[in-house]
């Protein structure tokens, strides 16, 4: 059944589902550079074991209304999918080339993005704390990847595909506040992650790509990017974006770089730096700034 109006009120309080999804988010980079497969193959199954995983639950609650959704949200849905599957494609192809750090920083600059497409795809005007927020959150950023851009050019071309996959997952966050309005939480993911499963799927088979053969750590990564990184962090985002603005989410996504420089310290023993610790504080402020303005727009 399609899920009830929005004004009703969100049933948890969003920040919660903010929080969770960072925190998820956070591993998903490490997972990556964890797993000894092609960036492509773990791309597909990522997002692949979460639509298996869906959709015997989509079967059993939502199949009704996946049946009577209009040609038109059908088409938006598996749209947003696509972009979902080119964010991963060449966000974890990053990953190949350019530090941990460096390639988080970079796809989360997703804000200005979304704040340059939010009017076009949603609709919607972007507040004034939600702009300020963005310029803060940015400028973080900026100051946590400076030290790696300024390493050398030999990450260049990790560092472009990151960039690319930033305006990607804009796209798809903006097609998803779209949705989400009147589209349940499980009907639209399922529809957009098997899209995006089937596509990377595609491409992987056309590269001959291997697909089996992989170390018992690789599966294992494999495994928790779909059960926690997708099916926790992306979905907690895509359950917010009915209640909150593309704006306030995307602003939100700037922790990832936080938890995932964090993660890569300790595990790769990538370098923290003050530059990092200063951005850090940045994104912080920007976060706490666009759920202040958030409320008080409500």
């Amino acid at each position: 059944m399609i899920q009830g109006n929005s004004n009703s009120g969100p049933p948890i309080r969003p920040c919660f589902a903010l929080i969770t999804g960072v925190i998820a988010v956070s591993t998903g980079a490490i997972f990556a550079r964890l797993a000894e497969a092609p960036a492509l193959v773990i791309a597909a199954y990522r997002v692949g074991l979460a639509a298996i995983i869906l959709a015997p639950v989509a079967f059993w609650k939502v199949r009704r209304e996946i049946r009577h959704l209009s040609g038109n949200d059908i088409i938006l849905s598996v749209v947003s999918g696509v972009f979902l599957a080119l964010h991963f494609a060449s966000w974890i192809s990053s990953l190949e080339h350019t530090s941990v750090a460096n390639s988080v920083v970079l796809v989360n600059t997703n804000p200005i993005w979304v704040a340059l497409l939010t009017p076009v795809v949603t609709g919607e005007r972007m507040n004034r704390a939600s702009f300020f927020s963005i310029v803060i959150s940015v400028v973080g950023v900026g100051i946590m990847g400076a030290g790696d851009v300024a390493a050398g050019t030999a990450a260049l071309w990790g560092d472009f595909l990151a960039l690319i996959g930033s305006i990607w997952a804009a796209i798809y966050l903006l097609l998803g506040r779209r949705l989400r309005r009147k589209l349940s939480l499980l009907a639209y993911t399922f529809v957009c992650y098997s899209s995006a499963a089937v596509i990377l799927w595609l491409v992987v088979l056309l590269l001959q790509l291997p697909v089996s053969g992989f170390s018992t750590s690789t599966w294992a990564a494999i495994g928790a990017m779909a059960l926690f990184t997708q099916l926790v962090g992306h979905t907690s985002y895509n359950w917010a974006l009915k209640w909150v603005s593309t704006g306030l989410i995307a602003v939100s996504l700037m922790g990832e770089p936080i938890g995932s420089t964090l993660l890569a310290y300790f595990i790769f023993g990538e370098g923290l730096t003050w530059m990092k610790l200063i951005g850090g504080v940045l994104i912080l402020t920007a976060i706490y700034l666009a759920g202040i303005g958030e409320k008080e727009n409500r």
